[in-house]
């Protein structure tokens, strides 16, 4: 193929790519189509660097850098550590828009802000040499997880932990930071942070916030809720 088509294919499929990266949601074109223009942006620089050796081995060995999260060693889990940066992640999103099927600091929704905190703090273990946090990362950012999803224990990525009822009645002292408070129909999530402060992206103010239920007139926080948690916190 020539080179003016390589350099097309280079140039659509990066934009392309970067559009996808740049827009806030998280959804099936994300997760099939960043793949593909990945795939086709390194097709594209083959086909151009070919007649030049080492550019050529070079990009050869690429996909020897995709495999390596799935043959590093794994560990346990530094759940301390984990736990951390997964309730700093989300404190980080405070004030993000709210936007439906959102997960990043353009636009975030209710599941899209654990799921991304969570991803975040795998990450950090990640790219210090656990090869098991960096499969999590990429099983849980394959697979979106709704709020319905985390009631109902989606891939086991979450458990009941056997607490439920209105949200401002339930004794923050019986939850752990982190903990998931998904009302009954599996429409809203909120987060539990500590202490009794809870972080949520609300749609109503259309924003992260956090607040207490026994000093915020929220009316999520009047719901009947199940308390559920994260299977990698544990």
């Amino acid at each position: 193929m020539s080179r003016k088509f390589s350099s097309r294919l280079v140039l659509y499929a990066g934009a392309l790519a970067a559009y996808l990266l740049w827009q806030p949601l998280h959804n099936g074109w994300l997760r099939y189509g960043l793949p593909v223009m990945v795939v086709a942006v390194w097709v594209g620089l083959l086909m151009l660097a070919w007649d030049r050796k080492k550019w050529r081995l070079a990009l050869l060995c690429l996909p020897l850098l995709v495999a390596l999260p799935f043959v590093m060693p794994g560990r346990e889990l530094d759940r301390g550590r984990l736990t951390e940066r997964y309730l700093a992640s989300m404190r980080g999103f405070v004030g993000t828009r709210y936007v439906w099927g959102g997960e990043g600091g353009r636009g975030i929704d209710c599941s899209g802000l654990p799921r991304r905190a969570l991803r975040d703090a795998l990450l950090d273990q990640a790219i210090r040499g656990n090869g098991r946090a960096a499969r999590m990362w990429i099983e849980q950012w394959w697979y979106d997880t709704s709020a319905l999803a985390m009631k109902e224990g989606y891939r086991g990525f979450t458990r009941p932990v056997g607490i439920a009822g209105p949200l401002w009645e339930l004794d923050p002292a019986l939850m752990q930071p982190g903990d998931l408070a998904v009302t009954r129909g599996g429409n809203h999530v909120m987060i539990h942070l500590g202490g009794g402060d809870w972080i949520q992206a609300d749609p109503g103010p259309g924003k992260v916030i956090t607040g207490r239920p026994d000093q915020v007139d929220n009316p999520w926080f009047r719901s009947i809720v199940s308390i559920h948690r994260w299977t990698a916190l544990e």
